[in-house]
């Protein structure tokens, strides 16, 4: 949620550009999640958690890119850019205890 609050502030002429790849992405990862968890078997499951932990690093570097074009200030950078990290780390462990 916090990324279309953030990209509402966007400049308009980016709308189509990296505004929209910013909340694709975002929406990516759980729907990516969501798409596994309804796929039988693990194996389905580990293939969309990977897919999800690749929209999460898309969503990583247009954070920092969006930061980079100051389109955000540093403490909202900073702040997102530990979110995703954490996510990251979330996608990793589930993967990891879906394999076991």
């Amino acid at each position: 949620m916090e990324i279309y609050r953030l990209t509402a502030a966007f400049p308009k002429d980016e709308l189509y550009g990296l505004t929209s790849q910013m909340r694709r992405a975002c929406a990516s990862i759980p729907a990516n999640i969501a798409e596994g968890c309804g796929r039988s078997g693990s194996a389905e499951l580990v293939r969309y958690l990977h897919i999800a932990m690749g929209s999460a690093s898309e969503l990583e570097y247009l954070v920092l890119l969006a930061h980079d074009l100051r389109f955000m200030g540093d403490s909202e950078y900073a702040s997102l850019a530990r979110e995703v990290i954490e996510l990251k780390q979330m996608l990793t462990s589930l993967i990891q205890r879906v394999k076991e």
